[in-house]
């Protein structure tokens, strides 16, 4: 004899698939709508294939106030080999580090003869508030004034981006970045262009953090870095004899950097010559490695470096007379010796 099938709770049903869409909507807005809008654009060259991350005041991966907002490289890769990542561990857009490579800064123009409530300019940021009368620091969330304008402009194998700012805090500027993958060549160049449209003389310097993450390897023996010139050291240095030793043109680790560590070095020993902005960086393990030069004297240069990034910082001085306008590039060669690829 059949039994009768038990008949169904309508309500338990609809509760489940009430439950169930809550579930889904969830998993959608942590994991979809929070990082799909996020603009990006992807360039190539054949050879070279790199993600970037746009400016965007309200959906850009990088909405700090430390960093220039263009030409940030989410990811590139050459012959297997990758570059650039998320170095980071705690990610918002608006923590003054949370960027990829390569990422340039310049330095605040106005900030001293400004007082607390008045504004100062970050080319490539905008106008910011100064809030009191503390020294500039690179960690702060400063308030923005006016972001400028900024004009993108995308083709197969280069990014193009203008940022305007007129009359902020006396300064007035047009500045291009134009990130530009070589026509068969493994090579990236960042051409740069600073027009002074104001009254005033800008005077700032300008460095470029770098950021890399090759092949996502920790930081350690298998990595070396070599200059053009003789290293030497200011005084203020750390983590040489420890980490890392200095060998005439040439840098390497002892050992790997721990979770926690950092390497900060301050060379000198360079001259006031393109010829010595010439940074090649090795790794022994993979195979793979980046030569950066540029067409413009270094004026100071820097090395920083925790587990999971190593960075050479090279700095470039930018004066510009009211009506002048001044440029720079700088070359990335990407290496590998893979022959597989």
């Amino acid at each position: 004899m059949l039994k009768k099938a038990r008949p169904i709770n309508l309500n338990i049903m609809r509760t489940v698939k009430l439950w169930q869409n809550a579930f889904l909507f969830f998993l959608f807005f942590v994991y979809g709508f929070s990082f799909s809008q996020v603009p990006e654009t992807d360039i190539s060259n054949g050879i070279l294939e790199a993600k970037i991350y746009p400016p965007d005041q309200t959906k850009g991966y990088y909405q700090g106030t430390r960093f220039d907002w263009s030409g940030v490289i989410a990811e590139l890769s050459y012959k297997g080999h990758s570059y650039f990542g998320k170095w980071f561990e705690k990610y918002d857009p608006k923590i003054h580090d949370a960027i990829t490579g390569p990422a340039e800064a310049f330095n605040p123009i106005g900030f001293e003869e400004a007082k607390p409530g008045e504004t100062f300019v970050k080319i490539g940021v905008g106008n910011l508030i100064k809030p009191d009368d503390k020294a500039y620091r690179f960690t702060v969330p400063y308030e923005v004034e006016d972001y400028g304008k900024w004009t993108v402009k995308e083709k197969k194998s280069q990014v193009e981006f203008v940022h305007e700012l007129t009359d902020a805090s006396g300064y007035s500027y047009v500045y291009r970045k134009t990130l530009k993958l070589v026509k068969g060549r493994p090579e990236l160049v960042l051409e740069h262009s600073l027009e002074n449209t104001g009254n005033k003389k800008i005077e700032t310097q300008v460095f470029n953090h770098n950021f890399f993450m090759i092949d996502n390897q920790k930081i350690g023996p298998d990595y070396s870095l070599t200059f053009p010139f003789s290293l030497a050291l200011k005084d203020n240095s750390r983590g040489v004899g420890d980490i890392v030793e200095i060998q005439n043109n040439k840098m390497e680790f002892l050992r790997e950097i721990n979770q926690g560590e950092h390497v900060m070095l301050f060379f000198e020993g360079f001259n006031q010559d393109a010829k010595d902005y010439d940074i090649v960086i090795e790794n022994s393990k993979t195979g793979a490695g980046v030569r950066i030069t540029s067409d413009q004297s270094m004026s100071s240069l820097a090395f920083w470096s925790i587990q999971t990034t190593l960075c050479p910082e090279p700095y470039q001085t930018i004066v510009v007379e009211p009506g002048q306008i001044t440029s720079w590039n700088i070359k990335y060669e990407f290496l590998s010796k893979r022959t597989d690829k």
